[in-house]
């Protein structure tokens, strides 16, 4: 596994500007599979702990058996196959936190490449929410919920080349074989990565990565 990057000072200082006490929070970071996202929204939620808690996009993959019944095996990670419509719901749901209720956000296993129902548990006094993901700036169909329910959006912009190497990276990682990650990271995911390109003049922010 590759170093990982340092939390450049400029983004945690303006992470932390959202996460000023007064109202909830959302903070999203949107990018190509293999730009960095999870990493980074991981380092600032560290970084901001007690202020901050983090809710990967992830959570809402249709599950395996839902997306061989529909045909989408081998397309995931695009679009549709995803429940963008719940993941606009939690969103509706966590800008306006209820006195004393905590709500029960999915995760997503990368080993079981599972979502898991009822994981992060975001308290009332959460100032700011993070979350990542491939479609927060699309704007199709359900998908187009989701922006306006975002205060800030970052972008994140690798160069293609770093990008993909850490995508076949973390494929081998969780269990494909190297011929098999690097069809899926030029094929499948590369389709993804062009149509998730054309929401980044919807972003807040663009920030190169290495």
């Amino acid at each position: 596994m590759r170093g990982v990057p340092t939390l450049p000072p400029d983004l945690l200082d303006r992470a932390r500007a959202l996460a000023a006490p007064g109202r909830r929070r959302i903070l999203g970071i949107a990018g190509a599979p293999g730009a960095g996202k999870s990493t980074l929204a991981a380092q600032l939620a560290d970084a901001l702990a007690g202020l901050a808690v983090l809710v990967p996009m992830d959570g809402f993959h249709l599950a395996g058996a839902t997306l061989e019944r529909l045909g989408l095996t081998g397309r995931k990670g695009a679009a549709d196959t995803f429940d963008a419509d719940g993941y606009a719901a939690l969103l509706t749901r966590l800008r306006a936190p209820a006195p004393g209720v905590t709500v029960y956000a999915p995760a997503f296993d990368r080993t079981l490449e599972e979502p898991v129902a009822g994981s992060i548990p975001v308290t009332p006094e959460t100032p700011l929410v993070i979350t990542e993901g491939n479609y927060l700036l699309h704007d199709d169909g359900p998908w187009a919920r989701v922006r306006p329910l975002l205060d800030e959006v970052w972008y994140l912009d690798p160069a293609r080349e770093a990008r993909l190497r850490r995508l076949i990276d973390r494929h081998i990682r969780f269990g494909k074989e190297r011929a098999h990650a690097e069809r899926w990271a030029h094929g499948s995911d590369e389709a993804n990565a062009r149509l998730i390109a054309l929401g980044r003049a919807r972003a807040d922010l663009i920030v190169p990565m290495p």
